[in-house]
């Protein structure tokens, strides 16, 4: 059974696109006639391909060298050709390139054979693309799609910078106990033995060690199976929507969030309706490059109050997930019909004021994540001294007593 695309007419004479499993064309017609179309055209498309999902870096320079191309008069097909044909191009990446000239010379449009590519190129990528065909205006939409993504990688980028150090002492954190633990512990541990009383700390303490050189690889185990069971538990729906509206709650990191998802919707949707699609599509396609399900699930209703006629502005106020001065944007940007340009420097500004609060958060992140680290060895540190010191006390007193 192959998968079709189609162009047919409903009863009224209105265009309707889709797609449909059909054996044929003739089983495709029967299967549109029976939903009450009339099939005007259609083609077959191929399986989609299993490809890795191409990175942000990569998604922009494939998208800036298509567009440099196209922009001086290189045929597309000849242009993906030299793009595939490239010295320092990987493995994977010719796979996909090769994959959509296959596609290209079967007859397939570009954006059909994007969209083959499987995972590679996401569905703003796809949606602009086809846009862009139908305009003729390939070549400017490719240079948006890069600067769109060489932005969001910058701002990715910037995120995995400032987080470097945090882990770096989490890791050194992890190391240092485990070392205590481990080692330190054991050589304690026969003296330990001699004494008649210990605080409670220095029992837990000592419980632990032998707990983790004794069991180990279960304690790895159990550390690996936690870890596998928090991924598929928060894969569930409901648990994924219930954390990330959590997350948006959360006192520093909470307005940090708000910023880069707003910033995130603000500039796919610019993208999308600087490139000609329609804004409730827009709006549609925009939503599902959030992150965020909690926000997200709120668009349904939000596309159909828009439908209804209320203002965009007034309703995208109401999403919760988004910052208070992203409608009052969009309502400039209504009323003075330069909406793409007033969403892209809406972007700019939130994706500047994102960086600024990062900095602050590792800022204070980074002193912080020190003195957990200092009061946890410290700790370790007196309820294994404090015994020695005790026993070295009551030596004295015997002494002193002349016993």
């Amino acid at each position: 059974m192959k998968k079709y695309r189609y162009v047919a007419k409903t009863e009224d004479g209105t265009n309707v696109r889709g797609s449909e499993s059909a054996q044929d064309e003739e089983e495709l017609y029967r299967k549109l006639r029976g939903k009450g179309l009339y099939l005007i055209s259609s083609h077959a498309q191929a399986e989609l391909e299993r490809n890795r999902r191409l990175k942000k870096k990569e998604l922009a320079d494939f998208a800036r060298e298509l567009g440099t191309l196209l922009h001086a008069g290189v045929p597309l097909i000849r242009a993906l050709a030299i793009l595939a044909q490239a010295e320092d191009i990987r493995s994977y990446e010719k796979k996909i390139l090769e994959g959509m000239l296959r596609q290209l010379r079967q007859g397939d449009s570009f954006s059909d054979a994007v969209a083959a590519q499987g995972n590679a190129f996401p569905e703003l990528m796809v949606h602009m693309l086809r846009i862009a065909e139908a305009g003729g205006r390939l070549d400017e939409v490719c240079a948006r799609l890069a600067v769109h993504y060489e932005k969001e990688h910058r701002m990715n980028s910037k995120i995995r910078s400032a987080m470097t150090y945090p882990a770096i002492l989490g890791v050194v954190m992890v190391v240092v106990v485990m070392i205590i633990f481990t080692y330190v512990m054991p050589q304690f541990s026969e003296l330990f033995e001699g004494l008649e009383s210990l605080p409670a700390s220095t029992k837990v303490l000592l419980r632990v060690s032998e707990a983790v050189r004794g069991g180990w690889p279960q304690l790895l185990a159990g550390i690996v199976l936690a870890v596998l069971l928090i991924r598929l538990f928060l894969r569930i729906p409901q648990v994924r929507y219930q954390r990330d509206r959590l997350h948006l709650g959360l006192p520093v990191v909470g307005r940090l969030l708000r910023r880069i998802y707003t910033a995130r919707f603000a500039r796919t949707l610019s993208s999308l309706y600087a490139s000609g699609l329609p804004m409730l599509q827009a709006i549609q396609v925009s939503s599902r490059t959030i992150g965020n399900s909690y926000i997200e699930q709120q668009f349904p209703e939000a596309l159909a109050r828009i439908r209804k006629g209320e203002s965009m502005s007034a309703v995208l106020g109401d999403i919760d997930g988004f910052v208070k001065k992203f409608s009052a944007t969009v309502l400039v940007g209504e009323e003075t019909g330069s909406l793409d340009e007033m969403l892209d420097s809406m972007a700019d500004a939130l994706d500047f004021d994102s960086e600024r609060a990062i900095g602050q958060l590792i800022a204070l992140l980074e002193p912080a994540m020190i003195v957990v680290m200092a009061i946890a060895v410290g700790f370790i540190m007196i309820s294994v001294l404090g015994p020695i010191y005790g026993s070295y006390d009551a030596i004295g007193s015997f002494e002193s007593m002349g016993v």
